[in-house]
């Protein structure tokens, strides 16, 4: 680890980057900047959310495959046209967690949420694609309040920040005064850093336990497929672990198998990939070398499903063998064992079993 080249990249090409830590099993081994000051967090709300639905579903309160109508206000039921009431039925707590409604919009617009949200038209209700939208964060949030009977944010406040000693933040509400789960969000580098800490250690925070490991497992675990490579309930997965995300590059990464966590908080409005690329390289040790590693286990993966399929040649068959036999295969298995590899890349090629059934 270089965490002082990763410094030295932040403040030489002026990224506009507050503050950042990294732990190591568990502890505090580097931090630069400001990790204590107040800072947007963007959709990195939606983690904190996540947690709160944890806690809810660890008491029984909630079920994740109801639908989203049963925990609404009761009203709303009633002012649904029997069309949008058949459509919202079919609709989940889950597959609100898991983005995975179609045609919902980015965001609810007006001056109430709710009716704006209730209101969209949803094609095709069991069509489970991946559509971002904060609108389902917003319901997540809408839900809770009405299971719990009184404030969300109050709740978040003492069953969570307590717990974490959180003492110092901001957030938002709709117009309608639900707290807002999608964003709005202020809070520093280290605070940040101790949700990931929290599913790092499977729901326990200095010793105690805020939300079950059942939680936490299926949170962090792939529950709806996309480009990125996973996302589980308002968590993204990336390489061997997961990582919690926002909007001007707002991030708290976590390797379990490393025993590494990355947080920063910047601003950066562009597409670029310059300070993943520079923590990648300096913090996780993802150089060259491994990037290259990764185009050849996509390559070797193409011709082991070939292969897998029958419809490979025997000089395909040639090419397995000799890289089964390879360094590059044990370097390469190496690699995903310490859970560097991009999250949507395939690795049957890597599996041993796949090699005994392959060579026998």
């Amino acid at each position: 680890m270089n965490f002082d080249q990763f410094v030295k990249d932040i403040t030489e090409n002026k990224w506009n980057v507050f503050g950042t830590e990294v732990y190591e099993s568990g502890k505090l081994t580097h931090s630069f900047g400001d990790t204590d000051g107040l800072h947007e967090i963007y959709s990195a709300t939606k983690t904190v959310l996540s947690v709160a639905t944890g806690i809810l579903y660890d008491e029984g309160r909630i079920d994740l495959d109801r639908s989203i109508l049963e925990y609404l206000p009761g009203e709303k039921h009633l002012s649904l046209s029997k069309k949008q009431k058949a459509r919202w039925e079919k609709i989940s707590l889950r597959r609100l967690l898991t983005m995975s409604v179609s045609d919902l919009p980015f965001r609810a617009e007006g001056e109430n949420w709710l009716d704006f949200s209730l209101a969209c038209e949803i094609e095709d209700p069991e069509e489970t694609g991946f559509n971002y939208s904060n609108i389902s964060a917003y319901l997540i949030g809408v839900a809770l309040t009405e299971v719990l009977g009184s404030d969300l944010g109050a709740f978040i406040e003492e069953r969570i920040f307590a717990p974490l000693e959180i003492t110092s933040f901001e957030y938002g509400r709709s117009p309608e005064g639900y707290f807002y789960g999608a964003s709005m969000m202020r809070l520093s580098v280290h605070d940040l850093s101790k949700f990931g800490l929290l599913l790092y250690n499977g729901g326990v925070y200095n010793g105690v336990r805020i939300l079950s490991e059942e939680y936490v497992d299926m949170a962090t675990s792939v529950q709806q497929m996309n480009r990125e490579g996973g996302y589980g309930f308002f968590i993204w997965k990336y390489r061997g672990g997961f990582s919690i995300n926002g909007k001007w590059k707002q991030k708290c990464y976590v390797l379990p198998k490393k025993g590494v966590i990355v947080t920063y908080l910047s601003h950066i409005e562009d597409d670029s990939h310059d300070l993943l690329e520079s923590m990648e390289k300096n913090i996780l040790g993802i150089g060259p070398k491994e990037r290259k590693a990764f185009q050849r286990i996509a390559e070797m993966e193409e011709i082991f499903e070939r292969v897998t399929s029958g419809k490979g040649s025997s000089e395909d068959l040639k090419v397995l063998e000799k890289y089964y036999t390879s360094a590059d295969w044990k370097k390469d298995f190496a690699l995903d064992e310490a859970g560097l590899l991009p999250a949507g890349l395939k690795r049957g090629v890597l599996s041993e079993d796949g090699i005994y059934n392959l060579l026998s």
